[in-house]
């Protein structure tokens, strides 16, 4: 089973079984915390999910690269990126306003797990990414989304300069965040149809891609730092756009 996908860690597999048990296959579980132990079991004797006890011996030869905390959620099948061709269909059977996260290389799994995260939290419907030069969808990107993974649409396109240029068409703003921006995003309108633009880490925007976005705005910083990591600018943007929709109908 070593080569099947993975979720490994109690916070990560626990979120997992609570938010899409379809997913799993089975559970290994080394002796540890029983409390947290017996929680697992039994939700996942409620999923119709098999539980293996094994050692932690066996759990550090299996998945010798995973900080594994003893628990190790074997997943039916990989979560699988979608495609350029799948994103029109996508894109006109969303809910209006749409709220997507594209992001322009980010190359951690840490960073993009974390981006799934939040997207997942925020209700965003989808994140974009190229396919080339990115992070994939590893084990680190699953332990870090903590099930967001198998929620939230991933589309790796092979052209993000063109796929920009299709959610524009399908009447989808392009907000892009830069340091240099002069709008500040919170005296930014976030309630349309839009998609929030990042950047790699380090070089953020890629000149075309700054280029391609309506608009760019800056999260305003009050300390000696220039920017944001690019997972807590995702989160900030996101919860944004989510206040002010929230807001919105509340009215």
């Amino acid at each position: 089973m070593a080569d099947r996908q993975i979720v490994y860690g109690w916070h990560a597999v626990t979120t997992l079984l609570e938010r899409n048990p379809a997913a799993v296959d089975s559970l290994l579980i080394a002796a540890g915390d029983e409390r947290r132990r017996a929680a697992l079991e039994s939700t996942a004797a409620a999923a119709g999910i098999r539980v293996a006890a094994v050692s932690r011996s066996e759990l550090d030869r299996q998945y010798p690269d995973a900080t594994h905390q003893g628990v190790v959620a074997v997943l039916r099948a990989a979560a699988q990126t979608l495609t350029d061709r799948q994103l029109p269909a996508f894109l006109e059977a969303l809910p209006a306003p749409a709220l997507l996260l594209v992001l322009d290389g980010v190359q951690d799994p840490h960073n993009l797990g974390a981006c799934l995260r939040s997207a997942d939290a925020a209700g965003a419907q989808a994140v974009i990414m190229p396919r080339d030069r990115a992070a994939g969808l590893t084990p680190v990107v699953y332990k870090v989304a903590c099930g967001a993974a198998q929620t939230v649409p991933v589309f790796a396109v092979t052209n993000l300069a063109r796929t920009l240029r299709t959610l524009k068409q399908a009447g989808i703003w392009l907000y892009g965040a830069s340091d240099n921006a002069p709008q500040p995003v919170y005296q930014t309108d976030l309630t349309g149809p839009l998609a929030l633009v990042l950047g790699s880490e380090g070089r953020g925007l890629r000149r075309l891609t700054a280029e391609l976005c309506d608009f760019l705005v800056a999260i305003p910083m009050a300390g000696v730092v220039e920017s944001l990591n690019v997972s807590v600018a995702a989160g900030v943007l996101l919860f944004e756009a989510r206040r002010q929709r929230m807001e919105g109908d509340q009215v």
